[in-house]
């Protein structure tokens, strides 16, 4: 195989709020640590261990918007995108890295806000879900810089 592959989907719960940082030339970007855990039995005591790991997450414009619009800490959000290494000097003059995961497609999968508005709402209500996250929660990268007509 000649090509090479740089692609990450993950489902997880939000670690904190989605916190945005603008631009002069009116682009932003979102960031967000994203929890997800891998639990299994332990043969030897047969008690349950749940591992968590940590992913930094990040946004671009209008999608970033979108998650911080929506989503908040707890939040189950699935995500896809590819990993990105950035490199630079802390103030002590060591190099410092991270690991990102640069999302380019996500689905909000549950949200505290919907959850609310469902235990608040009554059954009789149709139009209470329109315009909610449910009803626009899958984003594409692609889909944002398309002036397409079809």
């Amino acid at each position: 195989m000649s090509g090479t592959l740089n692609k990450v989907m993950l489902i997880g719960h939000l670690g904190d709020e989605v916190k945005m940082h603008y631009f002069e030339g009116g682009g932003c970007i979102g960031r967000f640590p994203l929890a997800t855990n891998e639990t299994y039995t332990n043969k030897q005591t047969g008690e349950r261990v749940t591992n968590t790991d940590w992913h930094n997450v990040v946004v671009r414009n209008k999608a970033a918007e979108i998650c911080e619009k929506y989503l908040s800490k707890g939040d189950k959000v699935y995500v896809e995108g590819r990993l990105k290494t950035r490199q630079w000097q802390g103030e002590d003059g060591a190099t410092r890295y991270a690991t990102e995961v640069q999302v380019q497609d996500f689905t909000f999968l549950t949200t505290k806000k919907e959850s609310l508005s469902n235990s608040q709402s009554s059954p009789q209500s149709d139009e209470a879900g329109k315009g909610t996250p449910q009803n626009m929660a899958s984003v594409h990268e692609s889909d944002q810089e398309d002036d397409l007509p079809f």
